[in-house]
């Protein structure tokens, strides 16, 4: 049995999308059990022979303070679920709630993997191949050394291999160019890491990717700073959120219009699919000793559901096994460029 600890107050919405989902999940998966956080009032009428309920009694709110998330509510409903990863009772934990207070408290709980600087937060953005190109870091570091790109690279290999069978992915190093002479001292650094890395048969480096090739597929896995990543994520949604109701309108202006899109329903109905930000919600945070996965704030129950699914398939491919062999194989290239423990965590919104 895989069993996931689930943050039920977190997000815009809260019990009202993450119980029904939880529901519905727990039907899908006869090997499944769920460990339900939340207040007592919210967690009243839940009840299935494979959910457990544990009560906490606060919760932090999307606008906390980091200082108040993880000093002065310490029964909040995202510690307490993160704490059942700390104690071995789950293998993963989901959570829609403030991401700051999510990586900060699981920071602060679960600690970092050893040859881990910072964890980043891993999410996938649809390409034009069909699939989806994991990005990293989308948000939990402003500012990154070259050395945080290469660590961002050696775990987000370890995750897309998992989760997509491919055991050797492709990295690519998000720059203004794919010269190799492009890019400010700390792309062009981590440049030669990533190229010694590859070297060393540590991870598959394609090169230098540019913006546009995220949607392509060029790589199966893009590394950035949080900044620029949280921004090519917002972008790509708002972007999908656009041509979904430019369809919508542009079908419903007369019968003709009418017509045309009766007639092309299969293939908008595809591509609407497609570019559903929905079924790639559930960014993980790698680099801690524990699995945890952050579903956007906004999550409705068909995206809750596909959090869910991301961290139960990370914990049946032990996802965190993995991680630790493929840094442990790059220790020394790590270790060669490691920078200071004490480095400072900034979480985007």
């Amino acid at each position: 049995m895989i069993t996931i600890a689930v943050d039920c107050m977190g997000g815009d919405h809260g019990p009202r999308v993450t119980l029904p989902a939880c529901m519905h999940f727990l039907n899908l998966h006869p090997d499944v059990q769920l460990i339900l956080v939340g207040l007592p009032e919210s967690m009243a009428g839940f009840a299935h022979v494979r959910a457990k309920v544990v009560l906490a009694s606060e919760v932090v709110t999307m606008d906390d303070p980091l200082e108040v998330a993880l000093r002065r509510k310490k029964d909040s409903s995202m510690r307490v679920a993160i704490t059942q990863v700390k104690d071995g009772a789950a293998q993963a934990v989901v959570s829609a709630g403030n991401t700051g207070a999510l990586m900060a408290i699981s920071r602060y709980l679960l600690k970092t993997l050893d040859g881990i600087d910072r964890p980043a937060i891993a999410g996938q953005i649809p390409n034009a191949k069909g699939a989806a190109t994991t990005v990293l870091d989308m948000g939990a570091n402003v500012d990154c050394s070259a050395a945080h790109l290469l660590q961002f690279a050696v775990m987000g290999s370890a995750l897309v291999s998992v989760l997509s069978g491919e055991e050797n992915p492709s990295v690519g190093l998000l720059n203004i160019g794919e010269e190799a002479i492009k890019g400010n001292e700390v792309i062009k650094k981590a440049g030669e890491l990533l190229r010694s890395a590859a070297k060393s048969g540590d991870l598959n480096f394609y090169g230098n990717v540019e913006g546009n090739d995220i949607f392509k597929g060029t790589a199966d896995i893009v590394v950035c700073d949080g900044f620029v990543g949280n921004v090519a994520l917002k972008a790509s949604e708002g972007l999908a959120k656009m041509i979904v109701d430019f369809l919508k309108k542009e079908f419903s202006h007369n019968i003709f219009t009418k017509f045309a899109a009766i007639t092309a329903y299969p293939v908008i109905s595809a591509l609407k699919k497609r570019m559903d930000h929905r079924r790639y919600n559930g960014g993980a945070l790698l680099g801690l000793r524990g699995l945890v996965f952050k579903s956007h704030g906004s999550a409705d129950e068909v995206a809750f559901g596909f959090a869910l699914g991301r961290a139960y398939d990370a914990a049946r491919n032990n996802l965190l096994d993995q991680v630790r062999v493929r840094i442990a194989h790059a220790a020394p290239l790590l270790s060669d460029s490691a920078v200071s423990p004490q480095a400072e965590l900034v979480v985007t919104g």
